[in-house]
């Protein structure tokens, strides 16, 4: 059994990762934070990390960018692992996260889709194959709430891209204020924001005679809260050091050929 402190209890992810640790067996949120405390679930919450008397094996985030750096003292100063789901992350938030990581095990994606890192891989070897004989370019579609654009994910996704062929792409977010034609070595981001759209993520390769689309689309998100639980399953008795979704995924393979 997983003792979780869900940390963002109350938010729409906090609310699908408590409903989804309720249905298993395998997990337990014991307690939680939020700013909010009406949220009719059967634990405690309380205003932080630090203030919590309940004890717990390791901490899932998903709270808001600003609000990280707290949760990572908490960690420490409770010396547990940390999940953090939470995206859009200063570079000093993440130098944080870095640096704990040498004390306590750290866990940190911007997407916990299992199906999503998937698709990562997917890219990346698409892009040794393809680039430079093809044009890059992404888009991305998230509900009208969503503060950052690009998003966190459009961002992993570039980078591993990017990574992949020895970074020799420019990343360029805004075609409007420059009028010029589309540079060899670009690769371009497109995002909508509208509604109540979960997460659409599309991975264009283009040249003159042919387009390859590698896409994912996320229907709910529980897709997320299933990989936040993974997550902490796996950093649960883990040794200090810093985690990704990669690792997930590499050890189900292992194992499959185990």
């Amino acid at each position: 059994m997983v003792n979780i402190f869900l940390n963002g209890c109350c938010g729409r992810m906090g609310r699908a990762v408590s409903a989804m640790a309720l249905e298993s067996d395998e997990y337990t949120i014991v307690a939680g934070a939020d700013i909010i405390d009406n949220n009719g679930f059967s634990y405690p919450i309380f205003r932080s990390v630090q203030e919590c008397t309940v004890d717990f094996d390791v901490i899932v985030d998903f709270s808001t960018a600003t609000g990280v750096p707290a949760v990572i003292d908490g960690a420490l100063s409770k010396n547990k692992p940390l999940v953090c789901c939470t995206t859009a992350l200063a570079d000093t938030t993440v130098a944080m996260l870095n640096d704990a990581s040498k004390t306590i095990p750290v866990f940190k994606s911007a997407n916990m889709s299992v199906g999503m890192n998937v698709l990562i891989g997917l890219v990346k070897q698409a892009a040794k194959t393809l680039y430079p004989g093809y044009d890059i370019e992404i888009l991305e579609e998230h509900h009208r709430r969503k503060l950052d654009a690009p998003s966190g994910t459009a961002l992993m996704i570039a980078d591993a891209i990017n990574a992949s062929v020895e970074d020799d792409l420019e990343y360029v977010f805004d075609r409007h204020s420059e009028k010029k034609a589309r540079g060899d070595k670009e690769i371009g981001f497109s995002s909508i924001r509208g509604g109540n759209i979960v997460g659409e993520h599309e991975v264009y390769f283009i040249s003159d005679e042919e387009t390859v689309k590698i896409s994912h689309s996320a229907k709910t998100r529980d897709a997320f809260a299933r990989g936040a639980l993974a997550a902490a399953r796996f950093v649960k008795d883990r040794k200090p050091g810093l985690y990704s979704m990669d690792d997930v995924i590499s050890g189900a393979f292992d194992k499959e050929e185990a």
